[in-house]
């Protein structure tokens, strides 16, 4: 990898190399190299900021690297969930412009089985108009055409924009980009406290979980980009945030049976997502709180369900050895010390200035999806600059990611 060890106390006077010293960059350590702490180094770095990202294992080796690769349409989302809906499709359009080479972009289907499914169908497609989704009604003999492997039960379908990515590979993207303007990733680097002075976070505490070595990183601001696991770092400066870890199971079965996403016509559910990833499917998800991130249980009663389910949208599902099952903790939004969880909450996102919360240089975000990565970077970054005097707008709309080959050493 391109972020091999160095002497990580040297960071911040590495990133004003040819710059004056008497007009330093402000510095912002980023906690997490998932999806949204990765696409947050792009953003900062890109608007001049001196950037270093920590990552207590592997780059998204956390939620990011456990989901199922779905590309949002939105479409999912439309009924219940609007505001997350518009988020997706947005950031659908815009992941498509800067790493159209990470993404397949290979459409998605929303079926139905039954009459139920049909009675949801004018919802939907009226939900989906709202939210600004493009949509298809296809003929069955359209669907038997695209996707002939999926069940003979189908009644109608519907065609939305969805996709798939690979997790590892948008979040190396965005990385290597910001690492091109002078950002510094540490991956195996967990944080065991923030430096706190006078009420104000200026860095953190971090310990090489290879070598034992510890060491003190300082910044001006410090982002806690940690998903479901936001409430312990937050705790380390004695604030709370309201995540709400809320896992779910997804399998994945050797044989790609289908091209498409394909949905149930249904409000959202358990096992009513077949998608697509290489030479496999993955059959997603189920949903129920959880206390640990780090200790997800998987219930047997999970798996047999998702098999269940994926098999009845695509029957030849049976064919396929389960190759592998899973689960990830997903960082909703929810109330702090509330007990609600699961589909009842938003996928959208939400960004905390501690400030409000007595702690300056702090700043959590939590929330969203990694399809709504880049936003959610736009909306931190958007704080964290506002904070320090930044007057540089956000460029990642526009700027194109590097591909994730080059985070490696040739």
């Amino acid at each position: 990898m391109s972020w091999t060890p160095i002497d990580a106390m040297d960071w911040s006077t590495r990133a004003l190399a040819g710059r004056s010293m008497t007009a330093p960059r402000p510095s912002v350590l980023v906690i997490g190299a998932g999806s949204t702490g990765a696409a947050t180094a792009h953003d900062l770095a890109l608007r001049g900021c001196a950037v270093v990202v920590v990552e207590r294992g592997e780059i998204a080796s956390g939620t990011t690297g456990r989901n199922h690769g779905l590309l949002h349409s939105g479409a999912r989302y439309a009924v219940k969930d609007a505001e997350s809906a518009v988020e997706c499709v947005v950031e659908r359009d815009i992941l498509a412009r800067i790493a159209p080479d990470l993404l397949e972009l290979n459409g998605g289907l929303f079926v139905a089985l039954n009459e139920d499914d049909l009675a949801y169908r004018e919802r939907f497609l009226d939900a989906c108009a709202r939210c600004g989704i493009p949509t298809r009604e296809l003929t069955l003999a359209q669907v038997r055409d695209l996707e002939p492997a999926l069940s003979s039960s189908c009644l109608a379908a519907v065609e939305v924009p969805d996709g798939v990515f690979d997790s590892l590979h948008l979040c190396l993207a965005f990385l290597a980009t910001a690492e091109s303007n002078d950002a510094t990733v540490l991956p195996y680097r967990e944080v065991e406290a923030l430096v706190i002075r006078a009420s104000s976070v200026e860095g953190a505490i971090v310990r090489d979980r290879r070598t034992g070595e510890r060491v003190t990183l300082e910044a001006d601001i410090v982002v806690n980009a940690t998903g479901p696991w936001a409430d312990r770092i937050a705790a380390l400066a004695g604030v709370e945030v309201p995540v709400a870890p809320t896992a779910g199971v997804m399998v994945a079965v050797n044989g790609r049976y289908v091209d498409r996403v394909i949905n149930r016509m249904a409000p959202p559910g358990d096992g009513d997502i077949v998608l697509p990833q290489r030479r496999t499917v993955v059959i997603g998800t189920s949903s129920w709180s959880v206390a640990d991130p780090d200790a997800i249980a998987i219930p047997a009663e999970h798996v047999a369900l998702m098999l269940e389910r994926g098999r009845a949208l695509v029957p030849r599902l049976q064919e396929g050895q389960t190759r592998a099952v899973f689960a990830a903790a997903r960082p909703l939004v929810g109330r702090v010390g509330g007990a609600e969880a699961g589909r009842e909450l938003s996928r959208t996102f939400q960004c905390f200035d501690h400030a409000a919360d007595g702690v300056d240089g702090f700043v959590t975000i939590i929330g969203g999806k990694t399809t709504t990565a880049r936003a959610m970077a736009e909306k931190v970054s958007d704080v964290v600059c506002a904070k320090l005097g930044v007057t540089a707008a956000c460029t990642t709309r526009t700027v194109p990611l590097q591909s994730y080959r080059t985070a490696y050493d040739a």
